[in-house]
């Protein structure tokens, strides 16, 4: 048995999302109305995605957000969550919990890539995208046929370009709705 097949969830609509906060590592933003309907909505839509019959795993970062999302698609498919530090958003330092508004634009440092910055003193995408690596390369091990991975934003991307073998020079930064699931092979 092996690992074919990744479900990528978004967690739902955020408190902080609502009021357009940067929310970074910060452990306890709930999930608002909207957000736990569409964390249901993702649950159903798993239902139709996950092969019938197959091996499946559920993890979910330990942030409060994307852990009530994996616990309603755990109700519904009758799985366990297993937590991990490593899914979670990238750290934003003394950026978490400002205003998206407030913020000034900064320049990228000479010499340097705007992905090798650890902005607000946080963590730099290249330092997520090692995190991710390490994580998902631990996920093949699994005795699984298909795992879902519930995490955020920008980890998500991250690990969209992990699985496709880009560096993380390379994280394309489409927009991915709260509550989208996102289906790969592997």
């Amino acid at each position: 048995m092996s690992l074919r097949t990744i479900h990528l969830v978004r967690h739902g609509q955020s408190t902080w999302n609502l009021e357009g906060r940067l929310q970074g590592q910060t452990m306890e933003v709930p999930l608002t109305e909207l957000g736990l309907s569409q964390a249901q909505e993702a649950a159903e839509c798993l239902v139709g995605l996950i092969a019938p019959g197959a091996a499946v795993g559920l993890w979910s970062s330990d942030q409060q957000r994307a852990y009530q999302t994996a616990q309603a698609i755990a109700c519904r498919l009758g799985l366990s969550i297993r937590a991990s530090a490593a899914l979670r958003e990238q750290a934003l330092g003394h950026l978490e919990g400002r205003l998206t508004t407030e913020l000034v634009p900064q320049e990228t440092p000479p010499g340097e890539h705007v992905s090798e910055i650890a902005w607000g003193g946080g963590e730099s995408i290249a330092q997520v995208h090692i995190r991710l690596s390490d994580f998902l390369a631990g996920l093949r091990q699994e005795p699984i046929e298909e795992a879902i991975v519930v995490t955020h934003g920008d980890t998500l991307r991250v690990a969209r370009a992990v699985l496709a073998g880009r560096t993380h020079r390379e994280v394309e930064w489409g927009v991915i709705g709260n509550g989208e699931v996102v289906t790969l092979s592997v």
